[in-house]
C-alpha cells in the first residue's frame, strides 16, 4: 500500500511516522503469505466469506441506523 495513501486514512501528516506504523520485517512477511495461502483460508478455497449476512447488528451499523 503506498504510505501516502495510508497517510490519509491515518490522519497522519507525517510520513515518517508512518514509516514508524507500517514497518514489517521478513518473518511478518512470511506470516501473512502462509496465512494467505494457507488451505485453512476459506479465500484460498473459492468460499465465500458471508459473516455479516446474519449480523443484524452490523448490518444496521453500515447503513447508519444504529
Amino acid at each position: 500500500m503506498p504510505l501516502v495513501l495510508l497517510s490519509e486514512w491515518s490522519g497522519d501528516a507525517q510520513l515518517e511516522t508512518i514509516k514508524i506504523y507500517s514497518y514489517t520485517d521478513t518473518q511478518m512477511k512470511r506470516d501473512a503469505i502462509e496465512k494467505a495461502t494457507s488451505s485453512l483460508n476459506p479465500l484460498s478455497q473459492n468460499q465465500k466469506v458471508t459473516l455479516w449476512q446474519n449480523d443484524d447488528e452490523l448490518i444496521k451499523s453500515l447503513y447508519g441506523l444504529l
